[in-house]
Order: C-alpha cells, then sequence, then structure tokens
C-alpha cells in the first residue's frame, strides 16, 4: 500500500497555468492539415482554422502557444507570410522534410488561432539567420497603436488594431540549429536583438533568451552570465528518448524495460529543473528570472510510411504517464517553472490531437491535459508521499507514483495521483489534512500501456468516471489500475 498526504493548511504559489501551454511549429502536418486549412476548405473551419481541433483545444484551456519554431524560427522571415496570399513568397523548410511552404499561415493566422482557443500567443524571432531590424519590425507590426511604416502596413494588411504580445522568445536553440553559437556569443547577440524589441503603447515585452539543451549546464552560466539581468526567462528543452537519439524506438511496439527506461529517462526532468535553477541562482539570487521548459516530451522513430522529417508518432497510455510525470515535476517547481509547451500540438511528436483528412482524434495525453487543467493558476498544496515509491533495478529507479494537489479561487480542491506501474494496481491511501470529504468524486483515464485511439477506433481510450474509491474520516481509498491517472474533486 502506498500513501499520499494532502495538507490543505499549507498553500504554497499559484501554479501558473502557463504550465499547460504548448508549441507548434511548421513542421510536418502540425500546422497545415492539422490546424489550418484555409478558408475554402470542404473540413470545417473557421477563417481557416479546423473547427473540430479549435473546439477540442478550446475544451482542455490551452493557455499559451508558442510558434513558429523551433527550428524554423530562425529561418523564417515573418514579411513573407503577411498580405495576399497569392503573393506571399514561398519557402523551402530545410529542416523538416524539404517541403515547399506557401506562407499562408503567417502571423495574422497565427494571432486568429490564438483568438479563437482564448490563449496568449508566445512568439520566437529570429536570430540565428534574421536581423536586429527585421525582428524590431515585427515587434512594431504587432502591436504598435499609431503612425509608423509597419503600424500602416499592418492596417492595409486588414488588422486596424494592434494585438498584445506578451511572451517573445529571441531565438532558438542557438546552441544548435539557431546557429551553432557559443552561449557568450548568443549572450551578447541576446542583449542587442532584446535592445530593439520594444514597448510600444501598454504592451509590455516579456522577453525569453534561449536556455540549454538536456545538461549543458556550462550554455546556462556562460548566458546568464552575459543577458541575465537583459532577460525575463530562459528556457530548457529535454525530450524523453528511450533508446537514445540515433535509435530511439517505437511509440507502439515496446516491452516492459523500455517502458520502465521511459519513465527513468522522463524523471530526469527532475535533475535537470534542479541543475539548472542552481545555475541561475549564482546570477539572480532574488529568483527574477523565471525558467521556461518550451519543448518536451516524448521523441520516438516516426511510423512507419510516413515522412521522416514530418516525426509523426502514435500516442499511447505510455506517453499519458510521462506526461502526468512531467506535469506533476513542473507542478512542484512552479515557483520558478513558469511556463512549459508540450512538443507539439497536432501531428508531431507527443500530441494531444491526431487528424487524418476530414477525421480527429484525441491522444491520452490529451486526456491527461483535461485531468490536470484543473491545477490551472489553483494554489499548489503541500503534498507528499510517504515512502519509496521507486523500483529499484540496478542503476536505474523507476517511479510508481506521482501527484499533485491545488486548491482553486472558489475553495475545490483537486488531486491528480497516478499509477505509473504499467502492468500491477496499487492500493493508494490519500489522507487530505484540513478538508472535509463528504464531496468528493473521481475520475480515471486508464488502459493497457499500449492502448491508444485510432481513425477507425477514436474512443478505445477516454475518461470515465471512477466510483471505485472509499472515504473514511480524512482518507480517500483506492486501488489503483494499471497504468492510470486519477482526479480527485472535492468541492468545498
Amino acid at each position: 500500500m502506498s500513501k499520499i498526504v494532502v495538507n490543505k493548511n499549507l498553500p504554497k504559489n499559484v501554479i501558473n497555468k502557463n504550465i499547460y501551454g504548448h508549441f507548434s511549429e511548421h513542421l510536418g502536418r502540425c500546422i497545415y492539415e492539422g490546424i489550418y486549412v484555409g478558408e475554402n476548405s470542404d473540413i470545417p473551419n473557421k477563417n481557416g482554422m479546423r473547427t473540430d481541433v479549435v473546439e477540442a483545444l478550446k475544451e482542455i484551456k490551452v493557455p499559451v502557444l508558442r510558434w513558429p519554431g523551433g527550428c524554423f524560427a530562425d529561418e523564417y522571415h515573418w514579411k513573407d507570410g503577411i498580405g495576399p496570399k497569392e503573393t506571399r513568397k514561398r519557402m523551402v523548410n530545410t529542416n523538416w522534410g524539404g517541403v515547399v511552404e506557401d506562407n499562408s499561415f503567417g502571423t495574422h493566422e497565427f494571432m486568429e488561432l490564438c483568438d479563437q482557443l482564448g490563449c496568449e500567443p508566445y512568439i520566437n524571432g529570429n536570430v540565428g539567420s534574421g536581423t536586429v531590424q527585421e525582428m524590431s519590425e515585427w515587434m512594431e507590426y504587432m502591436t504598435f497603436d499609431g503612425v509608423s511604416p509597419m503600424a500602416e502596413l499592418r492596417k492595409a494588411n486588414g488588422r486596424e488594431k494592434p494585438w498584445k504580445v506578451k511572451y517573445f522568445g529571441i531565438g532558438n536553440e542557438n546552441w544548435g540549429c539557431g546557429g551553432n553559437m557559443r552561449p557568450e556569443y548568443y549572450g551578447d547577440l541576446f542583449r542587442r536583438f532584446g535592445t530593439f524589441v520594444r514597448n510600444y503603447g501598454d504592451n509590455r515585452v516579456f522577453k525569453i533568451a534561449c536556455g540549454a539543451n538536456i545538461d549543458d549546464y556550462a550554455w546556462t552560466d556562460g548566458v546568464m552570465k552575459v543577458a541575465g539581468k537583459f532577460m525575463d526567462a530562459i528556457t530548457l528543452h529535454y525530450y524523453t528518448h528511450p533508446l537514445g537519439w540515433e535509435i530511439k524506438g517505437s511509440a507502439l511496439d515496446f516491452d516492459r524495460p523500455v517502458y520502465d527506461i521511459t519513465l527513468v529517462k522522463a524523471q530526469r526532468m527532475e535533475e535537470l529543473i534542479n541543475g539548472h535553477l542552481a545555475v541561475m541562482d549564482k546570477y539572480d539570487p532574488e529568483h527574477r528570472v523565471g525558467l521556461i521548459v518550451d519543448e518536451w516530451g516524448t521523441w520516438f522513430s516516426v511510423e512507419p510510411g510516413t515522412n521522416p522529417g514530418f516525426l509523426y508518432q502514435q500516442n499511447t497510455m505510455r506517453d499519458a504517464m510521462v506526461a502526468a510525470l512531467h506535469l506533476d515535476i513542473f507542478n512542484k517547481h512552479s515557483d520558478r517553472v513558469i511556463m512549459t509547451n508540450i512538443a507539439q500540438m497536432v501531428n508531431v511528436l507527443q500530441s494531444v490531437i491526431l487528424t487524418e483528412g476530414p477525421k480527429m482524434i484525441k491522444t491520452p495525453t490529451y486526456y491527461v491535459y483535461d485531468l490536470y487543467k484543473y491545477h490551472q493558476d489553483a494554489t499548489l498544496l503541500d503534498s507528499h508521499i510517504v515512502g519509496d515509491t521507486f523500483l529499484h533495478h540496478g542503476p536505474m529507479n523507476i517511479p510508481t507514483l506521482t501527484q499533485s494537489a491545488s486548491v482553486d479561487d472558489k475553495g475545490v480542491t483537486h488531486i491528480t495521483v497516478s499509477n505509473l506501474l504499467s502492468d500491477e494496481s496499487q492500493k493508494v491511501d490519500v489522507q487530505v489534512l484540513g478538508c472535509d470529504l463528504s464531496k468528493v468524486k473521481a475520475t480515471i483515464l486508464t488502459g493497457e500501456v499500449h492502448a491508444h485511439n485510432t481513425f477507425d477506433d477514436p474512443n478505445a481510450v477516454h475518461t470515465t468516471d471512477f466510483t471505485g474509491f472509499t472515504v473514511e474520516g480524512d482518507t480517500i481509498s483506492a486501488e489503483l489500475p494499471a497504468c492510470s491517472v486519477v482526479l480527485y474533486t472535492i468541492e468545498a
């Protein structure tokens, strides 16, 4: 038996809703076909955006969306994506599949998508192949409310009023695909480019620096040393590759040892956050600079028969467990982790939605976000697991249980508990201190570890009401099925 203790009398920080953010890159079928089909498509749409996809994303309350990349950001020139669609420049997506893009989805279309979703835009600017002037003019185009060349251009393209753009990333992966730079060199570029990313009117830009890949603490150190006082946040990228970068392994065909390795590697996010925060503290002891994990998720080999550059993979209950584990780690560190963006929203890597022509399915990962949405902007509650919840196999410590607890502004308490074991149920007691348990309901996501939704069987995996729990005194008890996530809702 395992035990979790939640103390409603020990509230902590507010969990920034942006921890539940998403990422949409011009990669494969994420934007085109997945989100944007154009106004003349037979697929139901509003101003080109797929109605079914938008409605599904609204249901999980997407708070912030990152665009246009990824590696794509540092070869994207924003002026090519404005004006009449028939005159926009075509470009080769050299990073992802070598396909030709017609730029029919650009700044106006992205802002339209964010408006339909009711989310904040997070835009990544081009440092790798762009110019200071180009980035400066983009911000002027989007946010200046007055008479200026870029504001007039925006109006000529059909948008009278400026948009609000808070989150702006100055470059992406500049240690790699964004220019193969040294940290000190990038730090200087951040200072230079960032100087000309202006605040216009009451729009206040939150400037985000390109951070490290995995455990490159030297990058974080170099950038923070040179540019720490000029930034509002710095990023971290970490993907879960169970079998390594070269041979990533199948999304569907895996055994228990590979599943265990997947969890071990996902758990490493805890180590990485702690490590990079320690480096940041050297230069920012007041914790003014936030940490943003704006690329994370599982990355497997592409589905057989698909374009290798499109990074299309299926999504199983294994992915759901990885998502729950990550989100719990982020919640735990939500005093410093202010945003995360799962890669990616539709049809790429650990997607919450997959599409095929007019068909759409929600993945197991989608349902994790549906359960966890109640933690957005809620107050984190002190919670901990009693005893050892790891399986120790040689050098591997495999997590078996994970949890989050929060209370919203109406006094409703939400507790998410995940049994990470692939083939064993767990008896789990949740002791809730300082809380009346007379009104408890529960929802569960569970299934065999390989279970997934397909276009022929779109509802094989989904959430259902959970009644298999008992309440005695201050404790909720349940036998949680293998590979499951449970949400307990406790009314005030």
